[in-house]
């Protein structure tokens, strides 16, 4: 088995899913006391983000940079980002390690093409929807991607670090998701991408009349597939 170096803490929501479905995943598939082998580094979120929003990402790049160097060092054999948004910087972390970045973006572009999808709809941060560094990574496999009406935006955001990054899950927000969801559909969305981790919290395969694919769950999954392959 594989030691699977994480980088974490954007949030510690998102991490704490990753650790556990890596160990449940690793439980299922060889059964008895197994676990997943992990390295992690947790980053400071309100730090990050802070440099985030003054758009400093080099600041950003080097804290995620040494974050990955120090799994790296405690033994890792391939890299994580557990985060959507600060994949902004996944080239900068990838050129400063010897071991391979797990990129989400193929992951989740090659969950889309494995479907037949042919155009995606992602959900995400205001930032990870308003910028194209993550959908241009996804279009890179054949796939048309769009994204919710600018007017969700600060909606979006808002129930993603407001409420679900600290455990809160509303059936109310999950409405409103769903509803965007809904619009994006008649738009010509095949899939929806639900491109933070959080959302995965929210928003079902049921909640859906479409594809939905979430980033997390397809992460994981590839991780173990790489890691007990």
């Amino acid at each position: 088995m594989q030691t699977i170096g994480l980088i974490g803490g954007m949030s510690w929501e998102s991490s704490a899913a990753y650790y556990e479905l890596l160990n449940r995943g690793v439980e299922q598939r060889l059964g008895g006391l197994h676990s997943a082998r992990t390295m992690m580094a947790s980053v400071e979120f309100a730090e990050i983000t802070a440099l985030q929003e003054a758009e400093d990402w080099d600041a950003v790049a080097a804290i995620l940079a040494e974050a990955g160097r120090s799994v790296e060092r405690a033994g890792a054999d391939f890299l994580m980002l557990c985060t959507t948004t600060f994949h902004r910087v996944a080239d900068q972390v990838q050129g400063a390690v010897d071991i391979p970045l797990l990129h989400l973006g193929d992951v989740v572009a090659q969950a889309a093409v494995a479907e037949q999808v042919e155009s995606v709809a992602l959900l995400g941060t205001r930032f990870a929807m308003s910028r194209t560094f993550f959908t241009d990574r996804i279009a890179e496999h054949g796939l048309s991607v769009m994204v919710p009406d600018a007017a969700h935006h600060d909606e979006l955001n808002r129930i993603i670090y407001d409420e679900l990054v600290h455990g809160k899950v509303l059936d109310s927000s999950r409405r409103t998701v769903v509803s965007m969801i809904s619009e994006l559909w008649d738009a010509g969305a095949g899939g929806v991408i639900l491109g933070c981790s959080e959302l995965e919290l929210l928003v079902k395969q049921a909640d859906s009349e479409i594809p939905v694919f979430g980033c997390t769950t397809l992460h994981v999954e590839a991780a173990l597939d790489r890691a007990l392959g």
